[in-house]
C-alpha cells in the first residue's frame, strides 16, 4: 500500500476499504499503443508516480498483454511499493479467470495486485456467469485467500442498468464489491447516465467509485463545448475515488496533473453551466459510442476472452 503522499496531489478514500488513493489514476491501455514505445511507457509511469499518482490501471487483454508487460517493467526499482495496482480479467469461468490472473501477475512481475476487476460486464447474463458455481468469482475469492489480490471490483461501459443488476446479483450471493468502474463525463449525465443512476448506489454502499472516459475517449472534445481540464474537473467533482486518465505523452500527463492542482469544487452553478453546454451533444448518445455501439466491446469482438460458455443447469 503506498505510504507517501505528494503535496500537489489530491488523495481520496477508496470506498470503505481504508485505502487512500490518488484522485487521478494512470490508465494502462495507452502504454501499449503504437505511438508509445517501451521507453516512453516506463517514463510515463515513473513520472506519474514521482508526481503523486498512486493508482495504476491495467487489464489482462490490453494490447495483447503488452500494457501489463510495460507497466511491470516500470514498477521495478521500488516503484511497485509506491502504487495501488489494479488489473482486470475477462474470464467468466473459475478456470479461465484463474489462468488470466496468473498471467497478469507474471507480466506485471508481482506476487499480488491490490485490486482485480471483472472486466466488461456488459450483458445482463455476465454477473450470473461470474457468480455461478465454478464461475470467475470463485477464482478471485480463492486468489484473495492465497494473497494474490486484496480487493475485488467490476467494470463496464455499456448501460447503468447492467451495473445495477450486477450489484443486485452480487448482493444475492452475499457479496459486496470493493470498487466499480464506469464512464463518467459531461455527456454521460444526459444519456443512460452512470453518474445519476449508479454512483449514488455505490456511495450508499460504501463502494469505491472509479471513473473512466472523462473525455468520452476524445469524442467529447470534438464537440468544442468544453476543454480537457473542464472534463477532468467535472469527473473529479463527482464522488469519485479515482478518475482514470488515458496518458500517452508527457504533455497529457502534465495536463492531468495540472487539472488536479487547479481543481476546486464546482458547486451547483458551475456544474449546471458545464452540463448546459454539453446537453445538445449528449441526448442521443452519439458521442458515447462505447454505450451505443459494439466497437469498444473487446469481448464481443473475441468471445473466447470470456472462456467457455457454461452448461445449462441439469
Amino acid at each position: 500500500m503506498p505510504a507517501e503522499q505528494h503535496p500537489d496531489m489530491l488523495y481520496r478514500d477508496l470506498g470503505t476499504t481504508g485505502e487512500r488513493v490518488s484522485a487521478i489514476g494512470l490508465g494502462g491501455y495507452h502504454l501499449g499503443m503504437e505511438h508509445v514505445d517501451e521507453a516512453l511507457a516506463v517514463r510515463l509511469v515513473r513520472e506519474a508516480v514521482d508526481h503523486g499518482i498512486t493508482f495504476m490501471d491495467n487489464c489482462w487483454d490490453y494490447n495483447d498483454g503488452l500494457s501489463e508487460v510495460r507497466m511491470g517493467k516500470a514498477l521495478r526499482d521500488g516503484y511497485r511499493e509506491r502504487v495501488f495496482l489494479m488489473t482486470k480479467i475477462d474470464g467468466r469461468t473459475r478456470k479461465e479467470a484463474a489462468r488470466q490472473l496468473d498471467e497478469s501477475l507474471r507480466r506485471l512481475q508481482v506476487d499480488h495486485v491490490d485490486l482485480v476487476q471483472h472486466h466488461e460486464v456488459l450483458r445482463f447474463e455476465d454477473p450470473h456467469r461470474i457468480f455461478r458455481q465454478d464461475g470467475a468469482h470463485e477464482a478471485l475469492l480463492t486468489a484473495r485467500e492465497a494473497g494474490k489480490l486484496r480487493y475485488i471490483g467490476f467494470t463496464g461501459h455499456k448501460d447503468p442498468a447492467v451495473h445495477l443488476h450486477t450489484l443486485e446479483v452480487a448482493e444475492q450471493h452475499g457479496f459486496t464489491f470493493d470498487a466499480v468502474q464506469m464512464p463518467l463525463n459531461l455527456l454521460d449525465a444526459h444519456y443512460r447516465s452512470f453518474a445519476r443512476q449508479v454512483v449514488p448506489c455505490l456511495v450508499e454502499r460504501g463502494i469505491g467509485v472509479l471513473g473512466m472516459k472523462s473525455m468520452a475517449d476524445g469524442h467529447l472534445l470534438k464537440t468544442g463545448a468544453v476543454t480537457p481540464t473542464e472534463c477532468l474537473h467535472y469527473a473529479l467533482d463527482l464522488p469519485t475515488s479515482v478518475v482514470i486518465a488515458g496518458i500517452d505523452s508527457l504533455p497529457i500527463l502534465a495536463q492531468a496533473l495540472s487539472a488536479v492542482h487547479s481543481f476546486r469544487p464546482l458547486g451547483d452553478a458551475g456544474r449546471e453551466a458545464l452540463l448546459a453546454r454539453t446537453a445538445p451533444f449528449g441526448a442521443g448518445g452519439d458521442f458515447e459510442p462505447f454505450k451505443t455501439t459494439s466497437r469498444y466491446d473487446a469481448t464481443a469482438a473475441d468471445p473466447s476472452l470470456l472462456g467457455e460458455e457454461p452448461e445449462p443447469a441439469p
